[in-house]
């Protein structure tokens, strides 16, 4: 039986240790909003985050998260969607499909958190998760906005003409 501190409340697993956190998340709590993508680290659909920072849960093992390691997924981010990144992105309408949309609010959550004023660069950096649909654009716009870095306006003008002109 694993202890875990998920979304601000203890909740017992009953999981062996090699089981995926991820697996804990969705099976074990219901915590559905965590996604599978393709269990190797490398889409970060299954990002939460682990004492504050993004991590994949598909690859990381019970036995590595300790009973005080406080966890968050989508559903603990904050009440009522009222994050500056989810508010931003219903803002931009981000999502196409939305599959990997939770682990692309988590990572871009994580990152305002270490970088509240990202550069393009530091975006690139961070974001290393992967979105079929393509919505890398609107992704790194929702996350200037979300950082107070433009406004709506400024950023509907980037995204329909990426020079920035208003023509």
């Amino acid at each position: 039986m694993a202890q875990l501190h998920v979304n601000g409340k203890t909740l017992n697993v009953d999981a062996d240790g090699d089981t995926p956190l991820l697996w804990a998340l969705r099976e074990q709590l219901g915590l559905t909003g965590t996604k599978y993508g393709c269990g190797l680290a490398q889409c970060g659909a299954c990002t939460v985050h682990l004492n504050g920072e993004a991590v994949r849960s598909c690859v990381r093992p019970l036995s590595t998260v300790a009973p005080t390691d406080r966890i968050t997924t989508i559903e603990g981010l904050a009440a009522h969607a009222s994050h500056p990144v989810q508010k931003a992105w219903a803002a931009l309408d981000v999502p196409q499909c939305g599959f990997c949309q939770s682990g692309m609010i988590m990572a871009a959550a994580a990152l305002l958190k270490q970088k509240p004023k990202p550069t393009d660069a530091d975006i690139d950096t961070a974001i290393t998760n992967i979105c079929r649909c393509g919505t890398y654009n609107r992704v790194r716009a929702a996350i200037h906005l979300a950082a107070g870095q433009v406004n709506r306006k400024a950023i509907a003008i980037r995204l329909l003409d990426p020079n920035g002109s208003e023509a």
